[in-house]
């Protein structure tokens, strides 16, 4: 019988022990000192979390429900579960990598965050509702009905980061979106279709359309990645492409919106500001 080399010995015993210390560390620090960390890293983000349950769950992660993600204009991100755990064989290869796993009503979100080498995310939510997530209410003040898929894979961090981030939902609602203080119009919407690049320090939207009955929408422009993503600030166009029949069904909406009509039956709006607070000029 061949002899184990010994640098597998050392190798194996130096994960051995480092995952003992990882489990060890976790399972002795009260679940309450967890959530106050989780708080301290996401803070320089703009954001704050709450949970009603927070605690630790096997072999290795953490376990959240009633999880809520909020900027200082209110909650952005609500999940019903949340459970975040190391994966144990990456680590004999040195890498440390995250598994997500949460539920959105019917919903779902996965993912994995690696935060050895370069940094890595990767992460997909299937059949989630857009009433589900309290974004549109606290930051657009608006109502959204839908159900929406989101795919996206992004490499390194800052400045560095590049990957994309591919969205798509239908059957949508959206009702009294404003933009400071501007009314849009209200709109049905058979698909929502798009996908945003990150390079070069920039996120760009290359192509995000919502084919309605009567109204096309399309949204473009870019605005900086990485940082706090509350304080990015934004440079995008808002373009509104309405039937002579849908027009006359808000016209009063669209006498409001006036100044911003490039030619009959096209409408450019500029929306500068931030993220948290976006505002059309």
């Amino acid at each position: 019988m061949s002899r184990i080399p010994f640098w597998v010995k050392v190798v194996t015993a130096a994960t051995a022990s480092l995952m003992l210390f990882i489990y060890l560390s976790l399972m002795l620090v009260p679940s309450l000192e967890l959530q106050r960390l989780a708080v301290r890293i996401i803070a320089p983000y703009g954001l704050t979390l709450t949970s009603t349950s927070f605690g630790k769950t096997l072999p290795i992660g953490i376990r959240a429900k009633g999880f809520t993600l909020a900027t200082q204009t209110g909650a952005v991100l609500k999940f019903d579960r949340l459970t975040v755990k190391l994966r144990l064989l990456p680590l004999l290869i040195g890498r440390v990598i995250l598994a997500c796993d949460a539920g959105v009503g019917p919903g779902t979100v996965e993912g994995e965050l690696e935060i050895t080498r370069k940094g890595r995310i990767e992460f997909s939510c299937q059949k989630v509702r857009l009433e589900d997530i309290p974004f549109f209410s606290t930051v657009a003040g608006a109502w959204a009905k839908g159900e929406l898929r989101i795919k996206g894979d992004l490499h390194g961090r800052g400045s560095a980061s590049k990957g994309y981030l591919q969205i798509e939902a239908k059957q949508l609602d959206l009702r009294e979106v404003r933009i400071s203080g501007t009314q849009l119009p209200d709109a049905s919407y058979k698909t929502m279709q798009g996908m945003l690049r990150i390079a070069n320090g920039r996120t760009t939207l290359e192509s995000v359309t919502l084919q309605g009955e009567g109204l096309y929408v399309r949204l473009s422009g870019d605005l900086p990645a990485g940082g706090n993503p509350a304080a990015m600030p934004l440079n995008l166009k808002l373009e509104l492409m309405p039937k002579a029949e849908f027009l006359e069904s808000q016209k009063f909406i669209f006498i409001l919106l006036a100044k911003y009509m490039v030619t009959p039956g096209h409408y450019q709006l500029p929306i500068r500001g931030t993220l948290a607070s976006p505002v059309l000029q």
